[in-house]
């Protein structure tokens, strides 16, 4: 009877030699947790598409990221939901607006967590689109000039990275310019380099308040059947001054992710975005799914595939499985 000379199974015949052996791993160092801001005080309101996800006024934001920076969760990424909306966006760049409040009491109470920004329109804007809307198409060129002076608004608050997610041509350079004219040449710039027109951002719509009004969004997010188109996006951005190119969404994309990565050698980001939060809640919650065990295997696979960052609302509670130790990564 023949046998193998070569068993791949003894190096998984216990969890120690598992650990030993295993190719990918990821810490909390690797993960961002989203935050949705709000106007107004003691406030924290539930999401109902969102199990477990909130939005915060923000002194609850902060009591919120205190708490979570505590057990390992150092960097957030802020989105406001504009209670003034108007056809130009006027908020989003606001000096005294929601997001570089936001950032300033987050930065005065926790000046060791990492505070990132979205830099998009569509939460302020009435159409709800991340341009600005001319003759029925959204304007290109307009557009990045208010998201110049958004990121700059978030950064003179103390913001300590931008990311913008509007997808318009051109935007990373612009803001990279106008950062650079105002001495913030040491700050990072995010990309939203290959966003999809993606079906998973339903649950987020929702909490952000900026389902467009009219129309979607497929003429400047990316169309999900192309993936080289991806590559040229990436290339752009980073020929343009980005740090770190990111992915959105994360699951139905690692072959992106993977690209991605190989291609570029920079650092990428990826975003497991809420509506694979929500699958993955709503799963669980019918016992169809082990949420912890899924939760894990979910962002391991997405790290496996390239990313060295990870966009997640599974944050915060894989921070306390881990406390209590019911998970170990």
């Amino acid at each position: 009877m023949f046998y193998p000379a070569l068993r791949l199974r003894r190096l998984r015949n216990n969890q120690t030699i598992r650990d030993m052996v295993c190719e990918t791993s990821f810490s909390l160092s690797n993960l961002i947790m989203p935050y949705f801001v709000i106007a107004g005080e003691n406030k924290k309101n539930a999401i109902g598409s969102m199990p477990g996800i909130y939005r915060y006024s923000i002194d609850l934001l902060v009591e919120e990221v205190k708490k979570y920076s505590a057990l390992g969760v150092k960097a957030v990424i802020l989105f406001g939901v504009g209670e003034e909306k108007d056809d130009v966006a006027s908020r989003a760049y606001a000096e005294d607006g929601l997001i570089p409040n936001a950032v300033t009491a987050l930065k005065n109470a926790l000046p060791e967590v990492f505070v990132i920004t979205d830099v998009c329109l569509c939460e302020y804007t009435s159409h709800g689109h991340c341009g600005l809307v001319l003759n029925d198409c959204i304007d290109n060129d307009k557009t990045i000039e208010l998201l110049g002076a958004s990121a700059l608004a978030h950064v003179r608050a103390g913001a300590d990275m931008v990311a913008p997610s509007d997808m318009m041509d051109g935007r990373v350079g612009y803001i990279r310019q106008a950062l650079d004219e105002e001495c913030f040449t040491n700050i990072p710039i995010l990309s939203y380099s290959a966003k999809y027109a993606s079906n998973f951002y339903g649950p987020f719509r929702d909490a952000a308040d900026c389902a467009p009004k009219f129309g979607d969004r497929r003429s400047y997010q990316m169309d999900f059947r192309n993936s080289a188109e991806a590559l040229r996006e990436v290339s752009q951005d980073l020929e343009e001054g980005a740090d770190i190119v990111m992915v959105k969404p994360a699951l139905s994309y690692l072959d992106v992710i993977y690209r991605v990565k190989a291609e570029s050698k920079m650092p990428v980001c990826a975003y497991n975005v809420s509506g694979e939060y929500s699958m993955v809640k709503a799963a669980s919650q019918n016992s169809w799914l082990d949420e912890k065990k899924t939760t894990v295997e979910i962002l391991t696979s997405i790290k496996r595939a390239g990313a060295d960052l990870i966009i997640t609302y599974h944050a915060n509670e894989l921070a306390r499985w881990i406390k209590d130790g019911s998970v170990s990564i």
